[in-house]
């Protein structure tokens, strides 16, 4: 096992989804997408599973998905809600929506003090990408990593989706830019939000980052930047790409571009849950997965 930590996102409301999307079931005997990505982890040598999760389903998440890995990795559980915040800041009555990724990472630095790779947990990564910020640990570097996605394989059939769209130099990430409504239209052409044109080979990011324990102290301070100026926005987010960006931009950290060939694939909508079970159904014919994870 190496010294490597799984951290998976998965208290988000899934409100395109329409519902807990976390724990639907895609594999043949009832495997949620998380279980597929903690089954990579474990091949990929990761030595502990960490999940974040909204109180108010913790039984329900323990029966169905993370109480079958006990006896295979370290597991442990945190808990992102919307009072959780600092001291000198009261959540907003009116508030629902939860305070974003970057708030979710912060939920685990009691439970996290080694290198740690970060995914969603409605995301399928593919077995290279969790083995590649693996390696790029265990080799000792001291920077952060991205595996980075080509955005043609991360797109779906059934509406129009974000992706943070990635800049680098020498395989050092540079800047992300958060780009929405890209969908594929006719000729194979694709279409976003912004004036640019998309060949599809663009490297983007799927949210799934490695991080060194040092990420916690600044999303302890740049969270408290973004309550005071975000605090009375009921629908305002703190989100990890642009947390990146800024530790980026202010020269304080390096952050490795990991290109990963790994097809990307997740349940954004719900009538994309079909494709996903055809995929992994393929990837279980082809043996990388067996039919039953745990």
């Amino acid at each position: 096992m190496k010294n490597i930590s799984l951290l998976v996102m998965a208290a988000g409301m899934g409100s395109r989804y329409g519902g807990l999307k976390q724990l639907d079931e895609v594999g043949p005997n009832g495997e949620t997408i998380i279980d597929y990505s903690v089954y990579d982890a474990i091949k990929s040598g990761y030595s502990k599973a960490v999940f974040i999760i909204r109180k108010d389903f913790e039984e329900q998440f323990k029966e169905k998905v993370s109480n079958k890995y006990e006896d295979k990795i370290e597991v442990k559980i945190v808990f992102q809600e919307l009072e959780n915040l600092p001291k000198s800041f009261q959540c907003p009555n009116d508030r629902s929506k939860p305070w974003g990724t970057g708030q979710a990472i912060l939920a685990a630095r009691d439970v996290i003090s080694e290198p740690f790779s970060a995914i969603n947990g409605d995301d399928f990564y593919g077995r290279e990408a969790f083995k590649i910020i693996a390696d790029y640990y265990s080799s000792g570097s001291n920077n952060f990593a991205m595996a980075a996605f080509q955005l043609d394989k991360t797109l779906s059939d059934f509406g129009s989706v974000s992706r943070g769209i990635c800049e680098q130099n020498l395989n050092q990430l540079v800047n992300v830019v958060e780009t929405h409504k890209i969908k594929k239209v006719e000729n194979k052409k694709i279409e976003c939000d912004r004036d640019i044109s998309l060949s599809g080979n663009e490297l983007v990011s799927m949210n799934m980052w490695g991080f060194k324990p040092s990420i916690f102290s600044y999303l302890d301070d740049m969270f408290s930047d973004f309550l005071r100026e975000n605090i009375s926005d009921l629908k305002s987010e703190f989100l990890i790409p642009s947390v990146v960006n800024d530790l980026i931009k202010k020269n304080i950290e390096k952050v490795q571009v990991l290109k990963t060939k790994s097809a990307w694939f997740g349940v954004t909508y719900i009538e994309d849950k079909p494709f996903v079970k055809k995929q992994i159904k393929e990837l279980i014919q082809t043996g990388i997965y067996p039919e039953k994870l745990f």
